[in-house]
Formats: structure tokens, sequence, C-alpha cells
């Protein structure tokens, strides 16, 4: 019963794996590779691991040994790859001091040290060859037994889902049963008696107190200890933990813990104390173990629907379950347990008796039967819980997910009936098992997920202690700091659903569980060949660092370029920005080829990925690096730059920001106008402050042809004079454009500091210019429009009912 207890314990490494996460634990350190002759010894070793390993297998090897063997095998398997991998550094070091060395021309003899150390270097580098590639054979070794032992243990749990015995309804089943109950008997008799002379013994020796004390100490552990250190890890949590959430995650997860481990150790200390005084003779062994993993998988039961439901302290719930869903479920809680502990114990007193296959199957049928009922009034009272909600028009917890989840249950339940009835017995208790274990997998995965998840977004949150230290100190972003907490998030929740899934099939034998997981982590972690290049979390981490290395460089020499260098040169803004943007992009460059060199991609494979996807670029990217290469010639040659006004079309306004791909304009109504760059270079623009900064105002307007003209020039002159912005160098001019209909023409201007200032003061002339003319009693106006009709056209217009080609204005009385 070892294989049904051994994922509640990884589940509870795991559950004490994510604390030390969460707390922040160092990890471990990695490993380095040694000299030559230590790592062909390690290889050496991982062989004959794996030789011994082949020949347990041969030989015939039980369920419990082939799980023993097939982690001996995957760690030789690991074993040899981390030192064929470490190994290889030094073979391209041998390869290129050789190299160095340069071919033996013909004709020619080399030195004597020289040939001594070429063949120095060539049995080191066939010393090192050779033990790489006994490494590589190794590891196809090994994993071609993994794949073996997993086949093995496939084609057994098919074999025994598949046999079809007699029905539990049928006379022969229960005649089986009958036939054997004579010689169970006697084998029970047997096995109680022989306990009861080895407990007679052991007290007329003396008082077993071993066992006294190992049931002291079970019952303290058990109960008291229990308890109070729950209500530690709850004040605990209430004086220190910040944020409910965390408090509140972290008590589920401590009753979890605490209520599993602690009735484990007392269990354990129980059957220590009954070995050490030799209580009970060696044929209870198998019970004792028994008692202790069922002892073990009854609490863990508890615990985990206790941490779930908190019926008594519903503030700290977790999940939103409502009270009257947490009161009516806590009466399913301890028959659960129950029916685990007596089936567990069941088992191990059967196979310490040598019971009868009719006999253990009769329990497997009784287990079955009690497993399958408690699962029906389970969903049964899921059921009515959700209809009375739906009621009282109440939102239901778990929505199509919990629906779906019961659907699914209730569909396995009639598979397992329907098995108990025809005789697949197996097939109908694994089922049943299977949907115990993901009940309660399930519940403690959604524990730690969420307990997971308040950690990482509370503690790393930009209103957290934490969070405002490193926005104060490091300046970093406050939306930094938030995303960083739901990736951490993330990644540890993905953590726990990879453990989850390596648990899924672990109790019945139909996976490896945790050990195939970790062993496909542990065979990942020593890297993935790629064209040619290793990629392994290690290569991925250390090119990160070395990424965020080079952006923090080049973020502090931006720093420096942009507040003490660029302000000490003669460059204007628009200078300094171009100067500013390109280093910014080169140095980000710089330190991406840094973090693909640091994970084994050299310059040379970068430029053969960038002439790979040359075509590319050149077809379904053509727009992009048109005015990529765009905005490196406006920062270079710079007919636009930054404050400069220009007109793009019929759009007029302030440049405010030139990057590689477009450039930012500021229009009069405050809004933005985006430009892509090549519109910049293929285009026309009209820059206004591109030669000169200076703006120019222009008015024109007539008066009467008797209104002297210099009168009307003198005022004009003053109305320059008088308007602050109109610059006096150069100075403005009012000159007589044309005479023509009885009026004359006048055609001025002047210039400004900046074309922002022509429109108002050009506003402001106007205005005083109708107030001055007015009162010297001069008319103000334009030329008179006439309308000129061509001869080949006069007879069309003469037409009777001939109508103008002009607009409708022309047509109306007053037009004519």
């Amino acid at each position: 019963m070892d294989r049904l207890f051994r994922p509640v314990l990884a589940l509870i490494a795991t559950m004490a794996l994510t604390v030390a996460l969460m707390l922040g634990l160092p990890a471990s350190a990695i490993a380095q590779a040694g000299p030559p002759a230590e790592v062909s010894a390690q290889i050496s070793q991982a062989e004959a691991d794996l030789r011994s390993a082949d020949r347990a297998l041969d030989n015939g090897a039980s369920r419990s040994e082939r799980d023993t063997l097939r982690a001996k095998v995957t760690a030789a398997q690991q074993a040899a790859r981390a030192a064929a991998t470490s190994l290889q550094p030094q073979l391209d070091q041998m390869d290129a001091r050789i190299s160095g060395l340069g071919p033996v021309a013909k004709g020619t003899t080399e030195a004597p040290d020289i040939q001594r150390e070429r063949k120095r270097l060539e049995q080191s580098r066939a010393a090192i060859d050779s033990a790489i590639k006994r490494g590589r054979l190794i590891d196809v070794e090994a994993q071609q037994l993994i794949d073996e032992i997993q086949r093995n243990r496939a084609e057994e749990l098919n074999e025994e889902l598949s046999t079809r015995l007699h029905s539990p309804l049928t006379p022969d089943f229960w005649s089986a049963v009958l036939g054997a109950l004579p010689r169970d008997l006697r084998r029970v008799d047997t096995f109680l008696r022989d306990g009861g002379e080895q407990i007679a013994l052991t007290w007329r020796r003396g008082v077993p107190w071993q066992a006294l004390l190992g049931l002291t100490l079970g019952l303290v552990l058990a109960f008291p200890a229990r308890l109070k250190l729950r209500q530690i890890g709850q004040r605990y949590l209430i004086g220190t933990a910040p944020g409910h959430r965390i408090r509140r995650s972290g008590f589920a997860l401590w009753r979890l813990l605490v209520g599993t481990i602690m009735p484990l150790l007392g269990a354990l200390a129980l059957a220590q104390g009954v070995r050490w005084s030799n209580l009970l003779p060696a044929r209870w062994e198998e019970l004792i173990d028994g008692f202790v993993v069922a002892s073990g998988l009854s609490a863990f039961t508890v615990s985990v629907f206790g941490a779930l439901l908190m019926r008594q302290q519903p503030t700290w719930r977790v999940a939103p379950i409502a009270d009257e869903t947490a009161q009516r479920l806590r009466g399913l809680i301890w028959p659960l347990a129950i029916i685990a502990f007596a089936s567990i114990l069941l088992d191990s007193f059967n196979r310490a008796i040598g019971a009868s296959a009719a006999a253990q199957l009769a329990a497997e049928v009784v287990e079955a039967l009690l497993h399958v009922i408690w699962i029906g009034v389970f969903l049964l009272l899921l059921g009515r819980l959700r209809a009375l909600r739906a009621e009282r028009g109440e939102a239901t917890a778990g929505g199509t997910g919990l629906g779906a989840f019961m659907l699914v249950a209730w569909a396995l339940v009639l598979v397992a009936l329907l098995g108990l009835a025809v005789g697949y017995i197996s097939l109908s208790l694994f089922v049943v098992r299977l949907i115990i274990w993901v009940v309660l997998l399930s519940a403690a995965t959604y524990l730690l997920m969420s307990g997971a998840d308040d950690v990482a977004t509370t503690v790393f949150s930009r209103n957290s202690r934490l969070g405002l230290t490193l926005v104060r100190s490091v300046g970093l972003r406050p939306s930094l700091v938030d995303q960083f907490g739901v990736l951490l998030s993330g990644a540890l929740r993905l953590t726990l659903a990879l453990l989850t899934l390596g648990l899924l099939m672990t109790p019945f034998g139909g996976g490896e569980g945790l050990t195939s997981l970790f062993g496909r982590l542990g065979a990942l972690s020593q890297g993935v060949e790629l064209g040619g290049i290793a990629i392994s979390p290690g290569a991925i981490i250390r090119s990160m660092v070395v990424l965020a290395l080079g952006l923090a460089i080049v973020r502090a020499f931006m720093g420096w370029l942009d507040g003490r260098y660029l302000p000490a040169t003669d460059l204007d803004g628009s200078g300094r920005n171009s100067v500013s943007l390109v280093a910014r992009y080169v140095g980000v460059a710089l330190a991406i080829i840094w973090a693909l060199a640091s994970l084994g991609i050299g310059v040379e494979r970068i430029a053969l990925l960038l002439s790979a996807l040359s075509v590319g670029i050149g077809f379904g990217l053509q727009a992009i690096t048109q005015n990529f290469v765009s905005g490196l010639i406006l920062l270079a040659e710079r007919p636009i730059k930054i404050g400069d006004l220009i007109r793009v079309g019929t759009d007029e306004g302030d440049v405010k920001r030139i990057s590689v791909r477009s450039t930012e304009i500021t229009l009069a109504d405050h809004s933005t106008l985006i430009v892509p760059n090549s519109e910049l270079i293929t285009k026309s623009v009209l820059n206004k402050t591109l030669a000169s900064p200076l703006g120019r105002l222009q008015i024109q307007f007539s008066v009467p042809i008797e209104v002297d003209a210099d009168r009307v020039i003198a005022i004009m002159n003053r109305l320059f004079e008088e308007e602050a912005a109109v610059l006096d160098d150069p100075a403005p001019r009012a000159f007589i454009d044309a005479i023509t209909d009885g009026r004359i023409l006048f055609n001025c201007f002047a210039h400004v500091p900046s074309p922002r200032d022509a429109y108002g003061a050009r506003s402001n002339i106007l205005r005083k210019l109708l107030g001055r003319l007015r009162e010297e009693g001069i008319d103000i106006g334009t030329v008179a429009q006439r309308l000129e009709l061509a001869p080949g056209d006069y007879a069309r217009f003469s037409a009777p009912n001939a109508e103008l080609d002009c607009p409708a204005e022309a047509k109306s009385p007053d037009a004519r």
C-alpha cells in the first residue's frame, strides 16, 4: 500500500517546496564540471548502475522493485548526460588547441617539443571524446530501459483493468468466498494468536515502555500538538502576515500541513515504539505499515477538506463556498476518511495473513461499493445545493465547470456500477479511487495555487512595502512591480499544475508520476539541441541575466549621455534627440547580441539568421523596413527637426518627436498626427522653420483711387511699429500692388520671430487697420469680380432656356 500513500507524501513535499519558493529560500548551487578523470568515473558509476538495473529486470522484478529500479536508472541517465555535457567544452578547447598547432606540412619535421605537445593533446582529446560517447550511449540505453519499464507497467494495468471475473450478483462469486472462508478464518486466527503470544511474552519480560512512549507521543502529536500548532499559526499570521489574502491562504495551507503531518508523525511514533519494543511479531510488519499509511491518508483527507471548507471560520475561507454548502458537506468528510482508513488497513491485513484471492476480491467489492455510495451522496448533495441556490436566484459557485465535473462524475459512477455488475471489479475500483483522488488532489492544488497567487500578487504590488521600496529606491515603475507579481504567480501556478499532472496517476501504477516528471525536467535541465545550440533552463536564465545587465548598462549610459555629455555640446535639442535615439538603439542591439552570445548563439549565426530572413523582410516587412530606413535618414540629414513647424498635406503643426518608425506632430487643436517616416522622405513637406525661424505675415486690401496712397502707407507703417510682435529687421514694407477698377490694391509684409506668431499679429493689425481707416473716412474693400464669357460659348448661353454650368449661387437673381 506504500504506492497509495506515496503521492500524498509527494504532495506534502510539493506544499513545503511551494512555501519555500514563496519565502524566497535560495536554490542549490549549480554543479560545476570537474576534472576529466572525475567525470569519467562518474560515467563509469552510471554505467555500473545501469547494468545492475538491467540484470534485475531480466531476473523478474516486482512492481515496487521496478519503481526503485526506474528511479535508479533515471539517476544514472541524468548523471551520464550531465557528465557528457560538462565534457563538451573541454573537447572544444582541445580542438582549438590542436587547431592552433596547425597541420603538419609535407616534407617537414616538427620540433620534438611540438610533437610531444601534439601527441599529448590528441591523447587527451581521444579520452574526452570517448567519455562523451560513453555518456551519450548510457543516456540512450537508460531511456530504452525506462521505456521498457513504462510499457510493462502499462501492460500490467491494462491487463488488470480488462480482467473479467465472476460478478458479485452471481452465485459463483459468493460460493468462492464461502468456500475459502474456513481457510481464511484459520489464517486470521493464527495471525491474531501469534500477535497475542508475542504481546504476552513481551509483557512477561517487562513493561514495553517504548510502545507506551510511542503511544503517548502519537496521541500528543495527533491531538493537542496539532491543535496548538494550528492556533500558533493563526496567531502568527494575524500579527505578522501582510494583507488579508496572505493571512487567509497561509492559514489554509498551514492547517493542511499541520493536519496531515502531525497525525502521520503520531502514527509513525506509535509504529516505531511497537517495533523497538518487539511487541508484535514480524508478520505484523505489513499491518503496521498499513496503519501508518492509512493514518496519513485519512488525516490528509480530513485536513484538506477542513482547510477548504473552514466551517467554523468562514471569514478565513479561501474558496468561494457558501456557509450553507460548507455546513452540509462537513458530514461527508469523516465518512470518507474512515472508508480510506478501513480500506487500506483491510488490504494490509489481507496481505499480512495471506488471505485468499476470493477474500481479497470481496474486500475490493465492498470498498468499491462504499466509495460509490459516498460519491453518489456527495453528487446528490451538490446538485440539491445548486438547485436551491438557482431557485433563490443566487449565483452558483463553480459555474459550468462544476456542472461538467458533476456530469462526468455521474458517468464514471455509472461505469463503476456496471463494472461491478458484470465482473470488472478492478476497473470499478480503479474508477472510484480515481474520482476520490482527483477530488482530494484538486482541493489541495486549489489551496496551493491560491496561496501562491496571493503571496506573489500581494508581496510584489505597487502598494506593498517591498513594492514601495523597489519604486522609490530602485526607480522601477509601479506597473513593472505589479507585472512581476502577476508573472511570478503564473509561473508558480504553472509549476503546481505540472506537479499535479505528475501526481494524477501515481497511486494506480498507470504512469510514472513525479518520477517521470522530474526525470523529464532533469533531462530538460541538461539542455536541448536546436540547430547545434544546447538550450537549457540554466542557459536561458543566464542569457536573461546578461540581457538585464546589458539593458541596465545602456540605461546608465543614456542617463550620462542625456544628462551630462549632450548638454555640454553645441547641439540643439533636435540634434541631441537624434544622437540619443541612435545611441539607445545601438546599445539595445548590442545588449541583445551579448545575451544571444551568452546563450551560445554567435555573431556569425545571427548574421546567418538575418540573411535568411532578408527575403521575408524584403516582402512581408517592406513597409516597416522602409519606415525604419527613412527614420535613420531623418535623424542623419535632419531635414525635419524637433520643434519645426511643418505642413504635411493639409495638416500643419509642431514636430514633437522623431523615432525610427514614425514622427509625431502636434496640431493646432492639440491632437497628435503620427506620420510614417517614409511619407516625410518620399513626399513634399513644407518646413516653415528649416532655413530661418522667422515668420512672415501678409495683409492685402484696397481703397478707392481718390484716397492718398502715401497716407495709407503711413498708416500701415505706424500700425507695424505699434505691434510688438513685428520685427524691425527685416523692416516691414507696404507696397502698391495694382490699380484696377477704380481701386488701389495694397500688399503689405512684416516679419515676426516665429511663424506661430504670424496669425495673432496679423489679426491685431487688421483690427487696428479697420478702426484707423474708419476714423480717417477711408473705404476699404477688395477688387470687384467680373465674369467674362468666351466668344465660342456666347451662342450656347444666349439660346432660349439655356442654363449656365456654374454653381447655384451664380444662377440667383443677385448673381445675375
